[in-house]
Parts: structure tokens; sequence; C-alpha cells
């Protein structure tokens, strides 16, 4: 009888030719790094996701493969805000072309909501919301308001 024996440490996905694998997530937050993403259950690039993976350096992590699609700078920040620990793999023919490991950036425009009802922001004037980022928290030019918790909800 041939018994087959999964490899200790083997692959849990499935290579990708060509795309991105974000990698190092925090635990639980790749359905919400796919929200920030703009990516739903109607798309052409094929998906792959491993939550709650065990990790050496972070006791749990999640993995997100994006084939045939590479990130904007402006994905990569938002990536960043949420998962400060990630890293970004460009994939070609099957190899690792660039890694590199996400930077909080330090003033993000546009895609973050304020949360202050009353900010100029969040009225229907013509203004783009900006914040500066200080110490894992998001501070608004406009009104002041800081945003430290759950900041994936204020992600647009």
């Amino acid at each position: 009888m041939n018994v087959k024996k999964e490899p200790e440490g083997g692959l849990l996905i499935s290579p990708i030719r060509d795309g991105t694998v974000i990698d190092h997530i925090t635990g639980g937050e790749a359905l919400v790094v796919l929200r920030i993403l703009g990516i739903t259950g109607t798309t052409d690039e094929s998906l792959s996701v491993a939550t709650n993976v065990e990790s050496r350096i972070s006791g749990s992590k999640d993995i997100v493969k994006i084939s045939n699609r590479e990130l904007s700078k402006e994905e990569v920040d938002r990536i960043a805000l949420l998962a400060p620990e990630a890293t970004i793999n460009i994939i070609r023919d099957y190899r690792v072309f660039e890694k590199m490991k996400v930077e909080i950036p330090k003033s993000v425009t546009g895609f973050v909501r304020c949360p202050n009802p009353g900010c100029i922001t969040n009225s229907n004037e013509p203004v783009e919301s900006s914040f500066e980022t200080k110490r894992g928290k998001l501070q608004c030019i406009y009104c002041d308001a800081i945003i430290s918790e759950n900041i994936a909800e204020y992600i647009i």
C-alpha cells in the first residue's frame, strides 16, 4: 500500500507564476487587506488566502497571493497602516523578483476617512482627507482628530 505523507513545512498555497504575495499580515486580517485593495469575490485575479498560519516570529500570520497584479504605492501604503510588519513579494516567472518590507508613510491623503463628522473633509467641500502618521496613530491635518484604534475601519 502506498501512503502519501505530507512533507514537514510543505507548501500550504500553490505558487503563482506572476503577481504579488503579501506575507506577515497580522493574523486574522487577510480579508481586511482584500477589502482595502478593492478585491471582491468578482475578480479576474486568482487569489490564495491563508489565515492564522503558524509563524516563528509573530505566532500567527496571514498570507495573500494575487496573481497577475502588482500593487501600487498607494495600495502598499494602505497595507502598511493595517499590517506594519508585512512584506510584499513581487513574483515573476515563479521567482521572487523583488521583496520589500512595508513602511508606514509620514502622511496619507485621500484614502482615510476622518472620524470627526464636523471635519471639512466630511462635508460637501472638494477637500481630500489628509493625515500625518505619528507613533501608530493618524492625526487629521484639518481638525486634529486622532485615529489610534481600528484604523482599518477608516480606510476607504
